[in-house]
């Protein structure tokens, strides 16, 4: 009896001192995705990840996350679209909570296309580069491609029956 009670005290306190935890699957919510770049959301918080064009390892992916307080996700989709009508002359740099983020814009093929810089918990040693984007891109990464598919879909006018 004493071996059978001092094996199960055993096995609880060691089942309480465990260092593998099961945690709360709350799962990203994918908004929009184009080749390397992607925009998650859970909950207010987004989160882009993109696959760094900038490291010599091409299976290296980085992310930058930001909470939507201020409706600050329309803000950056508008300031992006915004560059694509009048480009910047220099990078425009934000300031988010962890990192900096720049956005870079240039012609390519007669296209302007924009670039995320990444400076890593904002030291600028340290930058990661997504790979440039055309406004389209940009559009299904932010989601917004559904919004404009779905409004063209809307307006398809029923064919009209004639009688023979």
């Amino acid at each position: 009896m004493k071996r059978t009670f001092l094996l199960l005290v055993t096995f609880f306190s060691a089942m309480a001192f465990s260092q593998i935890k099961v945690l709360q699957n709350d799962n990203l919510v994918q908004v929009g995705k184009d080749n390397s770049v992607a925009l998650y959301k859970k909950q207010n918080k987004y989160t882009f990840n993109y696959q760094d064009t900038n490291n010599s390892n091409l299976n290296t992916f980085r992310s930058f996350s930001f909470q939507d307080i201020n409706k600050d996700l329309d803000q950056l989709y508008k300031l992006i679209s915004d560059g694509f009508i009048d480009m910047p002359m220099g990078e425009i740099q934000l300031e988010l909570p962890g990192d900096i983020i720049g956005l870079k814009y240039a012609k390519n093929y007669g296209q302007t296309t924009v670039q995320f810089v990444h400076y890593i918990n904002k030291n600028k040693k340290y930058v990661g580069k997504s790979r440039f984007l055309t406004k389209k891109q940009v559009d299904k990464i932010f989601g917004k491609d559904r919004i404009n598919n779905a409004a063209k879909t809307a307006t398809i006018n029923p064919r009209s029956e004639t009688k023979n």
